[in-house]
């Protein structure tokens, strides 16, 4: 066991409580840099190339192996876009060379020849092409990067009033003498071990100290896939469904359910052989068959799901259609990975299952004490979703049952095999993805500002295209919220409504996203839900999403990401990046997606590369708004310059009507 040095001598309150802690094991080296980020997916992958183009010294933490989060260690290597943004390929600069590289790694950018996108590829290339970005950005912007895989942060230490984060201590952990290599177990059996500081049966650990340069101000970035800092130091935030209201209108509750966090995903690969493989079924898929299924009569074609997100295919196959949906057959060779919503989707919803622990169960099971951080998540949610997704693939090859449709549709496809392996495209003995895909974690609330009395948030109404014009709103809200809300919808009417009794009329809608004075970066897609399942355990035989889940799902006007959204309450050099951010439970559906990422990981860079220069806070660059701030402004430019766009064309607040953009 480790030295420990004692007690600290000044309080460590970790989630903000009042109580002594003891201080972490002494550090094994202690590490300075410019910027922390903590969460190697794509959020965090932009973050360091930004600021590696800056200038700065970036230390770069991930709990896997790789980069790239949801193109590489989440399996789910399939770019999601819109039409029209594709179209105009009009990105982040990072992005643009992602999808250049993909390009020249493959001589094409759809080696897979999936439908569901324009690019499927290979997750462990995802994670090459990125580290090769990172490098390439070192040496044009004369930065540093530190890169630490397979590290977690345990704790931080704060400044005496706990405005500024001074120190991170994590653990980096490499498979211990005589142990199987790393990415042979399951992550629900190593999880908790990572985030301990003892060595242990399979994992030899040292401790890394994250420190500032000497008198010099640092950034810490959450980029993690579920806002693990968030978690750990319990700044306000938010989890699963927020209360219906003006705001959120569709929301499936009236009072909000923490538990209810869109389904997670363990993603694997499968491959396409001339002759039928053996499949043995697992002990354990009796207990998830009952959940299975294609969905609906228009997707129930097994080849029009293994190509869906058909990720290499050496060979061109024959042309087909399935009820109007064309794709290539699938070929010896080819390998689909799989991410199917009745199928490998793990969907907990209650206090007893889910995924994301609140604050209660975090304070409960003893992680918010210090020195007490295990990750936030629930081990048991993390195996079960590893079984459910192994028994999908059993399913697919040689299951019978289809849960939604009934008998008749579901037939035998022995000519496949799982494929598994450190040299498989997840990289894993066990042949799943290293990490679950996650479409949604902890989002913070943003300060209070202008408009914003309790706290910043980027709301449904914000982005949706939706009509409102159902009869649902006018019996799900009371009438004075409803007026409230028809005033919101209504723009210029607003003040009259709210000082009457009086309704727009015709009902109104709106035209276009909100526009935000703050906006560093751009994201468009639609709202789209994987929603929680009713009952526990989510594949429990009948068992239903949960009603009115889907209210709020369709399509969304292109957006803005507000700096506002990016900012924490508390901490004044914490950025918040990817799908933590603030944002409500349904905006949150469609700022999760791979450009989206991008370019808020660019933002965040971006900021505390300004910050560092001009010796400023980022709440300082929006303090006054809506008066006018000139330093935001010369950020935004820079965004702008570099080729980080922060408004799509045409979306400028005379124009009202961006029907346009699909």
């Amino acid at each position: 066991m480790k030295k420990y040095l004692g007690l600290l001598s000044t309080l460590i309150i970790t989630g903000f409580s009042s109580s002594a802690a003891l201080a972490s094991p002494e550090p094994d080296r202690t590490v300075s840099c410019d910027v922390l980020v903590v969460g190697g997916g794509l959020a965090g992958t932009a973050t360091a190339y930004e600021a590696l183009l800056g200038g700065k010294t970036v230390c770069l933490t991930e709990l896997t192996d790789w980069v790239g989060g949801q193109i590489s260690s989440q399996g789910t290597s399939a770019l999601d876009e819109r039409t029209t943004q594709r179209a105009q390929l009009f990105y982040s600069r990072g992005y643009l060379e992602l999808r250049d590289r993909i390009f020249q790694t493959y001589g094409k950018l759809n080696p897979g020849e999936c439908w569901v996108s324009v690019s499927c590829f290979l997750p462990k290339d995802g994670h090459l092409i990125l580290m090769e970005m990172l490098e390439t950005a070192a040496k044009q912007g004369k930065g540093t990067l530190h890169w630490y895989p397979n590290t977690v942060v345990k704790d931080l230490d704060y400044n005496g009033d706990r405005t500024l984060i001074q120190a991170a201590s994590a653990i980096q952990h490499q498979a211990a003498p005589g142990a199987p290599p790393l990415n042979t177990r399951f992550l629900s059996q190593t999880l908790e071990d990572a985030y301990t500081y003892d060595n242990s049966e399979y994992l030899t650990k040292s401790i890394i100290r994250f420190i500032a340069p000497q008198d010099k101000p640092w950034y810490v970035i959450d980029a993690t896939e579920t806002g693990e800092l968030i978690g750990l130091t319990n700044i306000p935030h938010r989890l699963g469904i927020d209360p219906r209201s003006p705001l959120e209108p569709s929301s499936s509750s009236e009072t909000g359910n923490p538990y209810c966090t869109q389904g997670f995903t363990y993603t694997f690969a499968m491959e396409t052989m001339d002759e039928p493989q053996p499949q043995v079924m697992p002990d354990f898929y009796p207990q998830y068959a009952p959940y299975y299924s294609y969905e609906l009569e228009r997707l129930a074609s097994f080849d029009l799901v293994f190509t869906y997100r058909r990720i290499w295919s050496p060979t061109t196959g024959e042309a087909t259609k399935f009820r109007g949906i064309g794709f290539t057959k699938p070929t010896p060779g080819d390998i689909g990975m799989q991410n199917w919503t009745w199928g490998n989707d793990y969907r907990p919803g209650t206090s007893i299952d889910n995924f994301i622990y609140t604050p209660n169960q975090l304070q409960a099971t003893g992680q918010l004490q210090p020195g007490g951080w295990l990750g936030g998540l629930r081990v048991d949610a993390l195996r079960k979703a590893e079984e459910h997704a192994l028994g999908f693939y059993y399913w697919l090859v040689a299951g019978t049952t289809d849960s939604q449709l009934g008998d008749g549709f579901k037939e035998l496809h022995p000519n496949y095999r799982f494929l598994s392996g450190l040299d498989s495209p997840m990289g894993t003995a066990h042949g799943l993805s290293k990490y679950p895909y996650m479409r949604e974690g902890r989002r913070i609330i943003g300060r209070p500002s202008w408009a914003h009395p309790d706290g910043f948030t980027i709301w449904e109404i914000d982005i949706s295209r939706q009509g409102y014009t159902d009869d649902y709103y006018s019996q799900a809200l009371p009438p004075e919220e409803y007026r409230a809300f028809r005033a919101a919808i209504a723009g210029l009417e607003a003040i009259e409504v709210l000082q009457s009794d009086a309704l727009p009329n015709p009902p109104q809608r709106r035209t276009r996203s909100t526009i935000f004075p703050d906006s560093v970066g751009i994201g468009h897609y639609a709202i789209d839900f994987h929603p929680c399942m009713t009952q526990s355990p989510p594949e429990k035989p009948g068992n239903t999403e949960r009603e009115g889940e889907r209210q709020g799902a369709g399509t969304a006007y292109p957006f803005q990401i507000p700096l506002r959204a990016m900012i924490p309450q508390q901490l004044n050099n914490l950025l918040i990046a990817g799908k933590s951010i603030a944002a409500s439970h349904i905006a949150a559906a469609a700022y999760r997606v791979h450009s989206f990422e991008w370019s808020v990981g660019a933002a965040a860079g971006n900021t505390a590369v300004f910050a560092l220069e001009n010796d400023l806070m980022p709440y300082e660059l929006v303090d006054n708004l809506p008066a006018p701030e000139p330093q935001l402004e010369v950020l935004q430019q820079r965004l702008v310059n570099q080729g980080n766009p922060i408004a799509f064309p045409n979306t400028s607040i005379l124009n009202e009507n961006w029907d346009s953009w699909q």
